[in-house]
């Protein structure tokens, strides 16, 4: 009673809370692996998850920028991760907010649920009832949880992988666990889904910038494949967004640097090359941008359409004798 009056008494909205039955239609079964962490440079908080269930990150993984990150899973209680955020923001640490919810559901045996706030306190619980094999372990600035594995390794496989890859960014190094798992066998019933979930260390309230990566793989036969391919098609396009910012400051040479990195990582991506070409004509670089116009528009020439387009809108600022030589 004193913990249900606490509640009342900050004002919490709970949702209904869940009977001992194993399953409700609102929430659903996601026996998988997972990981929450953060890095302790950035502050950057990250869940990553994979699962043989249909689009597993609408259900596991939640976070919020100056807050932190919930997983939720095996008979999922999806109340967990928005009460648990709410929980963390007014105050709470990860340990205590994730005590509280376990405390008030009564179907706490069939959850698996880890918590980590903006400070790096990270808890994890894993109930008497979830399917072997099952567990978590819990570490600086991350943990890992796995229920309905094939094999008793998972867990140190992806806790190992997260530690010895300290260099990388938050988000190769989740994946990097997440792929772990999956060597040593993962979900005992196979591969379907996958998700990455980045949240910033701070928040500013507006939820577009405060979410820095948000990668899901609903249905897919290698899920953390793609997830990987994702994930890079991802840092591809954050050194076109770097190219652009360099045009606006008029350093051609950075411009180009960014835009060719993007490229080399992904040279059948024709939007890159495009954009590319149109910052080259804009910059007077007319032959150069003619050149990887030709080459665009043979593969697809609805491009040269859109190239007709462009100068109504200033986004191609070139005379009318480069127009033409641009869209021939």
């Amino acid at each position: 009673m004193k913990i249900i009056w606490l509640l009342l008494f900050t004002g919490l909205t709970f949702q209904s809370q869940v009977s001992a039955q194993f399953f409700k239609k609102d929430a659903g079964f996601a026996h998988t692996f997972s990981i929450v962490a953060r890095d302790e440079m950035t502050g950057e908080m990250a869940v990553g998850v994979q699962s043989h269930w249909f689009s597993v990150g609408t259900a596991v993984s939640w976070g919020e920028g100056g807050v932190g990150v919930v997983a939720t899973q095996s008979f999922v209680n999806k109340s967990y991760g928005g009460n648990g955020l709410e929980l963390m923001k007014q105050g709470k640490t990860a340990s205590d907010a994730l005590a509280t919810l376990l405390a008030l559901d009564e179907g706490r045996e069939v959850r698996q649920v880890a918590m980590i706030d903006v400070n790096g306190n990270v808890n994890a619980f894993t109930g008497k009832n979830c399917i072997d094999f099952a567990g978590h372990l819990v570490g600086k600035n991350y943990a890992v949880q796995s229920n309905m594995m094939l094999t008793a390794e998972v867990n140190q496989a992806m806790a190992k992988a997260f530690e010895s890859n300290a260099e990388k960014p938050l988000a190769e190094r989740v994946l990097l666990s997440l792929q772990a798992a999956q060597s040593v066998g993962g979900d005992i019933r196979g591969k379907q889904s996958a998700a990455l979930l980045v949240v910033a260390s701070r928040g500013t309230g507006q939820v577009w910038k405060d979410r820095l990566i948000d990668l899901r793989v609903d249905d897919n036969k290698a899920p953390l494949d793609e997830l990987d391919r994702l994930l890079r098609l991802y840092r591809a396009y954050e050194h076109m967004d770097k190219g652009d910012l360099a045009t606006e400051k008029n350093d051609m040479k950075l411009a180009m640097e960014e835009y060719g990195a993007a490229m080399n990582m992904f040279p059948e991506n024709l939007e890159m090359q495009y954009w590319t070409a149109i910052t080259l004509a804009n910059n007077k670089n007319i032959k150069q941008a003619v050149n990887m116009l030709q080459a665009i528009y043979k593969i697809d020439a609805n491009w040269r359409a859109l190239t007709k387009r462009l100068p109504k809108v200033n986004l191609l600022t070139v005379s009318a004798a480069d127009l033409n030589e641009l869209i021939k």
